[in-house]
This record gives C-alpha cells, structure tokens and sequence, in this order.
C-alpha cells in the first residue's frame, strides 16, 4: 500500500513540475506593454492563455471567475491548479500575448521530454535498435481572407482574391504499432528577414534542424517525412548535423532514382501475415547506392519498397522510400515500419489537434503580430503534457481508465471544474478516478 500512495503522489507531482514550468516561462516572457499600467504578470497572462488548452476548455476562465466570485470565496481552480494569482479579461490576454515571440515558449517542450526520460520511460519510445524515430510534417492551422497579420503567408486565386494562412511545422516521437506521439519544439512559416521569397515548409524544416537537431541528438534520432521532404537540400541538411532520414520517395518527383531501377532485378523479401481473419503478402524491395537526383553531385542513397496484397493479389497498400541507413534483408521490414510510421503525425497529432478537442484550426484569436503563432503553441504545450502525463502520469492514466476514453475523461475534467473547486490536482485527478469523493463547498 505504501508502494502505491508513493507513486499516487509521485504522479501528481509529474503534472505540477510541467504546470510549474508553463508558470515560470511565462514569468520571464518580455513584457511589451510599454508604459501601459496593469494589474497582471506575464506569468497570469500567459497561463490564462494557456489554461483552455490544458482543460481543454474553451470557457474555463468564465467558470473560474464564477467559482471565484461564489463558493471559491476569492478563490478558483485557476489558483489552486495553475498557481495564478488574478484572472484577466479574454481581450487583454490577447492584447498581451500578441507582441510575444513563440519561441520564448518553446523550452517547456524540453521539459516535457525531461520529465519522461525522468520517468524513465524514454527507452520505450526508441526504435531500429535505439533510433528515435522524429516525424515532421507541416499542416495549415488558420485561413482566412479578411484577417491578417505580418506573419500571414499569402495564396492569391485566380480572380484575385487573397486568402492569408498560418502554417507550423510539427516534430513528434514516434513509433511504430504505438498509438501515441510525444510532440517537440515546432517551427512556423511566416517571414524571414533577408528573404524576398514566401517563406516554405521546407525552409523551415531546415531552420528546425538549425535551432534544434544538436537538442535531440542524445536520442540518435532518424527523421521521418513526407515526400516533401526528400529532396537532396534537406537530405544534406539531416546529414550535416549528424542524424539520419528516412523519407517517402514517390515516383512522380524523383525520375532519376527510379530511372535505375527500370530493368533491374533488385532484392525482395516475401512475407504472409494474417490480420484478423484475414490473410495478406507483404513484400519489400530494396536498392542501395541510388542517386535521388539527375546531376554528378547528387546525394546517392538507399531505396526501399514496400507493397501489401490481399488473399486475392489486390495491392491494398504500397510506398517507398530513401534513406541514407543501410539497408538489406534484416533490417528492411523494420525500416519499412519505421518509415509507415511517419502517418502517426497525421493521425495522432494533426488530426486529434484538429477534431479532438484542441481545435487547433479555431480562430482563439489572430492579432496584428504574434498572437496566432503564440496561442497555437500553447495549444501544442498543453497536447504535450497531456500525452506526456498519458506515458508517465500514474494517476492520470487511472482516471482515463475510468472514464473509459480520452474524450470522456476531458467531458468529466471540464464539468468538474466548471462547478467545484479542488484543491489540488491531487484531489480532481483522484476524483475522476473514482477513488476519493469530491470536495465539498466551502
């Protein structure tokens, strides 16, 4: 029983550090409001902004404020959990946040990684013999053609109308046969000083490499991507600091790579796996020593297939990609994986942050300057502590347990918190795992 109360508390204390962290970060974010006079920190403002991300909660401070001025007799679940002192009007956190640069936000990301190598649970994460698999992918978060920003990347139609967008480049662990990913520091498309061209995911991809691949590059990591991706100047990139790639090749954009292997016998491995009741034929090809373009400095790499039949020979599935590992018949099915792998940034993150409760294409707010880029990476901090507590967060897990799904367990976070006041995360995560009542009125 000891055992157990200690890790209960343990846990809890896991959810306190990376709320604590958040705090913190926005207490040394720059304060812009050049002379005006307020009544908030930079650590309130910026955690009422994060607040409806962690609670998934778009009203929570609304809540909050009602709890406060009634049974919370001056206090809310905005103290008491998040540690804020007041709670300021929806406009002047937005007002505040806009002139923030995101990258101020971006080493809480680190210290969610911290706490689950702290947690030890970073080794079952790693793939390919100790690879840490990163897939990066970029997705549009906002689109509009009346508001703008300086940041906004612009799309001009044919009859002259101008759409603006934000995009962001996303970094997530990942594995393969795993149904979660630990989300990493992103990067934005928008502006670059010095550049007359559109800023593209490209570019930022390799400025994320830039700021962040010696940060991650303990965890040997083999990036993932999109055919997008896999094209020498990124390539070169990966290889320049020292990590290594592993990205979709499709025939249409890399003529010369497959070009070598028009009438070439080239290795295959033959497999039969039964799914269910059903039964298929894997089968991986594989070519090493290819050119990925036409040219005589063009990178050579390593080519890999994979096709999937049914009972009746119908393909249900193919891809392939380049790498510059090594491949051959040991280890070619587990990079074929590995390199499937990548739609985990697709499935478990864009899509869950877009239809999962993030609502990570709402407008929360746009601004002049910053603020969308801002909110969306709290946005992003909030879904990583969340899965973060998900992998290391004991009683966490329990009270999804015992709502039975995610989407439940956030239904019963929300309508909790509306209505009573805990004093801990202790006692709400408890209470949502059935294992102590709630509190009662004070």
């Amino acid at each position: 029983m000891f055992w157990v109360e200690f890790r209960f508390y343990d846990s809890v204390g896991f959810l306190n550090d990376l709320i604590g962290c958040v705090g913190r970060t926005c207490a040394g974010l720059a304060d812009k409001r050049q002379g005006r006079n307020t009544q908030f920190s930079m650590r309130d403002i910026g955690l009422a902004g994060f607040s409806p991300f962690l609670m998934q909660c778009p009203s929570f401070l609304s809540h909050q404020r009602q709890i406060c001025e009634g049974i919370g007799h001056g206090r809310s679940n905005c103290q008491t959990l998040l540690g804020m002192e007041r709670i300021p009007s929806d406009n002047h956190i937005r007002a505040m946040l806009d002139d923030i640069e995101p990258s101020s936000l971006y080493g809480v990301f680190d210290e969610v990684l911290a706490a689950v190598e702290r947690a030890d649970v970073l080794p079952s994460l790693t793939s390919l013999g100790g690879h840490t698999l990163i897939a990066m992918d970029g997705t549009q978060y906002f689109a509009s053609n009346k508001l703008s920003c300086r940041n906004c990347s612009t799309r001009r139609h044919a009859n002259g109308q101008i759409d603006y967008f934000h995009t962001v480049v996303a970094a997530c662990i990942v594995k393969p046969g795993k149904n979660w990913v630990l989300p990493l520091r992103p990067e934005f498309v928008e502006p670059q000083e010095g550049y007359d061209k559109q800023d593209c995911e490209s570019r930022a991809l390799r400025r994320w490499l830039e700021s962040n691949a010696a940060r991650y590059s303990r965890l040997d990591p083999i990036y993932l991507g999109d055919d997008i991706y896999s094209k020498q100047p990124v390539c070169e990139a990966v290889r320049a600091v020292g990590a290594h790639f592993l990205f979709v090749c499709k025939p249409d954009s890399h003529k010369t790579t497959y070009e070598y292997l028009v009438g070439v016998e080239v290795p295959s491995l033959s497999k039969s796996v039964k799914r269910g009741k059903k039964r298929f034929t894997y089968t991986w090809r594989w070519m090493p020593g290819v050119p990925i373009r036409d040219g005589k400095d063009a990178l050579e790499v390593d080519w890999l297939e994979i096709v999937i039949r049914d009972s009746n020979g119908k393909i249900t599935y193919r891809n392939s990609f380049i790498t510059d590992l090594s491949v051959n018949a040991d280890n070619v099915e587990d990079l074929a994986a590995a390199g499937r792998a990548r739609w985990k940034i697709e499935n478990e993150t864009f899509n869950t942050l877009k239809t999962k409760g993030y609502n990570l294409e709402h407008n929360f707010g746009h601004g002049k300057n910053n603020l969308s880029a801002v909110l969306a990476t709290l946005n992003l901090i909030a879904f990583a502590i969340h899965l973060a507590a998900e992998l290391a967060d004991i009683t966490w897990k329990a009270a999804i347990e015992a709502a039975g799904a995610r989407v439940r367990f956030f239904g019963n976070l929300r309508a909790l918190t509306a209505y009573l006041l805990f004093p801990s995360w202790d006692s709400l995560l408890e209470t949502l795992a059935f294992r102590a009542p709630p509190p009662l009125p004070s």
